[in-house]
């Protein structure tokens, strides 16, 4: 079990565009537009949100209710903090970033390395 992880980089492509979504920048965009016209979501803006990040045909509809959730509170939510399994190693603790940005199809999106730095140490005691 690995328990730390480092690849230096300064851009993180996108590892999955192609795949489980359009790697094409104007269908991805398309694609995203329908899903959030087609599953509207009312209520209050939530404070976390647990959203499923399978192919867009698998779990697209649920996540785009999720993120129409969130979209009422673009001018008031100040960071978003991304958490996911780790799909392919086992690992003790948390594995981060060490690029600069993460490239996707609609763009780069630059990563709080302030925010990475600030958890890095952070202690896993316990978990399993």
């Amino acid at each position: 079990m690995l328990k730390y992880m480092t690849i230096q980089t300064d851009i993180r492509p996108a590892a999955v565009a192609g795949l489980f979504y359009p790697d094409n920048p104007v269908l991805l965009r398309d694609s995203i537009t329908q899903l959030l016209e087609e599953n509207p979501a009312s209520g209050p803006v939530p404070k976390a949100v647990i959203a499923p990040h399978a192919g867009y045909i698998y779990s697209g509809p649920v996540a785009a209710r999720a993120y129409n959730r969130v979209a009422a509170g673009a001018g008031v939510i100040r960071r978003v903090v991304v958490m996911g399994p780790a799909h392919r190693v086992a690992l003790q603790g948390m594995a981060l970033p060490t690029a600069r940005k993460f490239r996707t199809p609609l763009g780069d999106i630059t990563i709080d390395q302030d925010a990475i730095d600030g958890i890095r140490d952070f202690s896993c005691a316990g978990w399993s």
